[in-house]
């Protein structure tokens, strides 16, 4: 399968940056599936960078490869980069963006959440859990009416 992924991205080549972008993103996951993780980091990095500035910093694509870059390097371990990339770049703009009930910013609390839960050295503070801004929301469950 790799060498048919590198004939496509040789021939989208011709057709414009959207489909350079889309072949680099399945030569990724090819690379990542094939066990060269080092490799594949390096095109997503890659693919992150030029989805940014192809769309810009807000859009769901630009997210989601931002997305797909951390789960990456939590994945090889490179926790604080991973976190710094979701806490401060991604986060706050999947929020304004998006807004809070968007998969894509769902998705990303679920990322930060996963990396402090595969990084041995996190701590509760680490997730923020112990400060007084964290709230929990209430949901009310409408009582069953009664009749007489």
């Amino acid at each position: 399968a790799l060498p048919v992924l590198e004939a496509s991205l040789a021939l989208n080549q011709r057709y414009g940056r959207q489909n350079i972008i889309r072949s680099k993103c399945n030569l990724a996951a090819c690379i990542y599936d094939l066990g060269r993780f080092d490799e594949a980091l390096v095109l997503e990095r890659d693919i992150y960078a030029q989805t940014t500035t192809m769309f810009g910093p807000s859009s769901q694509n630009a997210l989601g490869t931002g997305l797909n870059l951390s789960i990456s390097l939590t994945n090889l371990d490179f926790y604080d980069e991973a976190i710094t990339l979701v806490r401060d770049q991604l986060l706050p703009v999947a929020q304004k963006s998006l807004g809070l009930d968007h998969s894509i910013t769902l998705k990303l609390y679920q990322t930060l959440v996963d990396i402090h839960r595969n990084n041995p050295e996190a701590t509760r503070d680490d997730l923020g859990l112990n400060q007084p801004s964290v709230r929990r929301r209430n949901f009310l469950i409408p009582t069953q009416a009664t009749t007489c």
